[in-house]
């Protein structure tokens, strides 16, 4: 007998259901830790998309620009 295969999560799909939580069920103590997380996921992902800026006006500078 086959065991069942495992069910992919889709890119963002975590972010999606944080979003829909109810957050009438959180304590302030909660709420706080939460947005602590959240503000250092932003800064992370500020950081990547920082990079990824870079790399392209790099890469820009390095061949040209191209109209597409």
């Amino acid at each position: 007998m086959e065991e069942p295969a495992e069910v992919r999560i889709g890119r963002g799909q975590r972010l999606v259901e944080a979003t829909r939580e109810d957050l009438e069920l959180y304590g302030v103590a909660e709420l706080e830790e939460r947005i602590e997380t959240l503000q250092a996921e932003i800064a992370r992902v500020q950081a990547q998309l920082d990079r990824k800026r870079a790399g392209r006006e790099a890469a820009d500078a390095l061949f040209g620009v191209r109209n597409a």
